[in-house]
Protein backbone atom coordinates (compact mmCIF):
# COMPACT_ATOMS: atom_id res chain seq x y z
CA UNK A 1 0.00 0.00 0.00
CA UNK A 2 1.47 3.43 -0.94
CA UNK A 3 1.82 5.93 2.12
CA UNK A 4 -1.03 9.25 1.56
CA UNK A 5 0.92 12.10 1.08
CA UNK A 6 0.22 14.78 3.52
CA UNK A 7 0.28 18.35 1.83
CA UNK A 8 0.94 21.29 3.53
CA UNK A 9 -0.64 24.69 2.50
CA UNK A 10 1.74 27.66 2.64
CA UNK A 11 0.90 29.94 5.39
CA UNK A 12 0.11 32.78 3.11
CA UNK A 13 -3.23 30.84 2.12
CA UNK A 14 -5.14 32.27 4.19
CA UNK A 15 -8.95 34.03 3.58
CA UNK A 16 -9.91 34.88 -0.13
CA UNK A 17 -7.05 33.19 -0.95
CA UNK A 18 -7.35 30.04 0.97
CA UNK A 19 -8.40 28.02 -2.47
CA UNK A 20 -5.78 29.09 -4.31
CA UNK A 21 -2.50 28.12 -2.86
CA UNK A 22 1.01 26.45 -3.49
CA UNK A 23 1.07 22.85 -1.15
CA UNK A 24 4.21 20.94 -0.69
CA UNK A 25 4.67 17.81 0.66
CA UNK A 26 7.42 15.61 1.33
CA UNK A 27 7.83 12.21 -1.02
CA UNK A 28 10.42 9.58 -1.36
CA UNK A 29 13.65 11.00 -1.41
CA UNK A 30 12.15 14.42 -2.97
CA UNK A 31 9.91 17.23 -2.27
CA UNK A 32 6.56 17.63 -4.26
CA UNK A 33 4.71 20.97 -5.55
CA UNK A 34 1.12 21.61 -6.36
CA UNK A 35 -1.23 24.46 -6.79
CA UNK A 36 -4.06 23.77 -5.28
CA UNK A 37 -6.65 24.34 -8.40
CA UNK A 38 -4.63 21.70 -10.29
CA UNK A 39 -3.63 19.10 -7.15
CA UNK A 40 -3.07 16.34 -10.44
CA UNK A 41 -0.27 18.47 -11.49
CA UNK A 42 2.52 17.97 -9.33
CA UNK A 43 6.08 18.88 -9.79
CA UNK A 44 9.32 16.92 -7.89
CA UNK A 45 11.89 18.58 -6.63
CA UNK A 46 15.30 18.83 -4.31
CA UNK A 47 15.47 20.82 -0.87
CA UNK A 48 17.81 22.91 -3.57
CA UNK A 49 15.60 23.11 -6.37
CA UNK A 50 13.05 24.57 -3.78
CA UNK A 51 15.46 27.11 -1.96
CA UNK A 52 16.67 28.05 -5.76
CA UNK A 53 12.94 28.67 -6.86
CA UNK A 54 12.12 30.75 -3.71
CA UNK A 55 15.47 32.67 -4.08
CA UNK A 56 14.43 33.25 -7.94
CA UNK A 57 10.83 34.71 -7.12
CA UNK A 58 11.73 37.10 -4.30
CA UNK A 59 14.39 38.85 -6.68
CA UNK A 60 17.49 37.91 -5.42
Amino acid sequence: MTPAVLWQKSSFSQGEDAPNCVEVAAGRGALLLRESEEPGAVVETTGAGLAALIRHLAGN
